[in-house]
């Protein structure tokens, strides 16, 4: 709790700054983004690096997701899947495996999610959920699909339907997946197997002389395809690592080295690229450590769009405070999860039975920022929300583009008994037309003031 208070705290004075969108989640810690776009919605799964770290090393527990269909304004899903659902690795943990949730990657086949997650020092799992993106995710086959030390896995299945597997630190290996996505193609490598020619004209010269790593390859590599021709993102060394590229004819390659994505910078040792196509743009994932307390152990998650050369070479881009421009307006007269942010200060989510994820531990001052919500010409004339409160004097200012900007309404909001008696309230508002960014901000003398779920207006 202390540590989340001070994030908040600094937050605040950089979260005025209305041209802030990075990192793209400021409630916790994220790494690793891994988006997959399906039926007109970008999701991201991401590592979560835990507040308090363990050895003052990695510390992630379990998995995270969070979706959008702006870019800009980001639902948290919670947490999707965790170490323990893989029972195979339940006994025995101990040095440190029970905190190694490292990089994952999801995807979507014939109505399937496929969750494939490395387990620090224990090799990398599959999980699968029948019941869409956020599971509950159920380990199939009770084993690792790859043992070892392997880590970092991307997932990609090509127009010809093949899917492919590739993974590793510090050698890149792939693996054909069969139809069922859950076991190997062994016909191929070493029981399906199969290490790529780690040479400089594939993966580029390390600019630091290493024997064992002759190439700036160093782990997190990313399948993606444009056009005819096939890209391998992959974080590259040394440390501190930079995001580079390899194009090739196949998903297997042989890969030529195209150079440099995203030079070192952003204060965190590690980096991991995420690419995906989304409404006619394409995006560039990774991680930096700009939250406040922020740093290698202690990363964020950031994006913004990814451009090509006629030639299908990638220019050469710089991390932003700025991120990704919003891809379409938010509609406010249907129901809005109050977990939908583009920023936000002094709260935090949590996840309950009853009504699934919402936004806790609101403080005087605390706000949620939403970018780019469309009034439409005739306005709104009211705001409901679904609150849970157990304190007299808590409201929730309604301000457009600003935390100073112009008060368009205030919601009082009355006790409903228990923090987790929810109750939907209303207010009147005026002036809110056009398109504007949102802010709701908390006030009241009681800590917390409330817990919130969802909010709406009314034409």
């Amino acid at each position: 709790m202390k540590n989340k208070l001070l994030i908040s705290a600094a937050l605040a004075a950089v979260a005025i700054d209305c041209s802030a969108l990075n990192p793209i989640v400021q409630t916790i810690y994220t790494a690793d983004p891994a988006p997959v776009v399906h039926d007109g919605v970008c999701y991201l799964y991401t590592s979560h690096d835990e507040d308090v770290l363990v050895k003052n090393f990695f510390t992630m527990k379990d998995w995270r997701c969070f979706s959008s269909t702006d870019m800009v304004n980001w639902t948290d899903h919670g947490a999707v899947a965790t170490l323990y659902d893989f029972k195979w690795a339940g006994s025995g943990w101990g040095g440190g495996f029970e905190n190694g949730a490292w990089a994952v990657q999801c995807i979507e086949r014939n109505g399937k999610w496929f969750l494939y997650c490395p387990l620090q020092g224990r090799g990398i799992g599959v999980l699968v959920s029948t019941n869409g993106p956020f599971g509950p995710f159920t380990d199939p086959i009770g084993k690792p699909l790859i043992g070892g030390d392997n880590i970092d896995p991307t997932v990609f299945i090509d127009d010809d339907g093949q899917a492919y597997l590739s993974w590793g630190n510090p050698k890149c290996w792939y693996a054909k997946l069969n139809q069922d996505m859950i076991s190997l193609d062994t016909s191929i490598g070493n029981k399906g197997l199969v290490a790529y020619d780690m040479t400089v004209e594939a993966f580029g010269k390390r600019s630091k002389e290493d024997p064992k790593r002759p190439t700036s390859y160093e782990e997190g590599p990313w399948l993606y395809k444009r056009n005819a021709l096939y890209y391998l993102f992959f974080a590259g060394g040394p440390i501190s690592e930079h995001l580079g590229y390899s194009t090739g004819p196949s998903p297997i390659g042989p890969w030529k080295y195209g150079g440099v994505v995203l030079p070192t910078q952003g204060g965190s040792f590690t980096d991991h690229p995420g690419v995906v196509d989304y409404k006619g743009k394409t995006y560039l994932f990774y991680h930096d450590a700009a939250l406040p307390g922020g740093g290698g152990f202690k990363r964020s998650v950031c994006v913004d769009e990814l451009k090509f050369n006629p030639d299908g070479s990638v220019v050469q881009m710089n991390m932003t405070k700025e991120g990704a421009a919003p891809g379409a307006m938010l509609n406010p007269y249907q129901r809005v999860e109050a977990e939908t942010m583009a920023w936000e200060s002094g709260i935090k989510t949590a996840k309950s039975d009853d009504v699934g994820v919402y936004v806790t531990d609101i403080h005087n001052g605390a706000y949620i920022r939403v970018c780019s919500v469309d009034f439409g010409d005739k306005g709104a004339s009211k705001f409901l929300a679904s609150v849970a409160s157990a304190t007299d004097g808590a409201a929730i200012e309604l301000r457009l583009d600003g935390l100073s900007g112009e008060l368009i309404g205030i919601l009082k909001v009355k006790p409903t008994g228990a923090l987790d008696k929810w109750k939907t309230q209303s207010c009147r508002v005026k002036g809110a037309k056009g398109v504007h960014d949102l802010y709701l901000k908390f006030t009241g003398n009681s800590s917390p003031l409330m817990n919130f779920d969802w909010w709406k207006f009314n034409k």
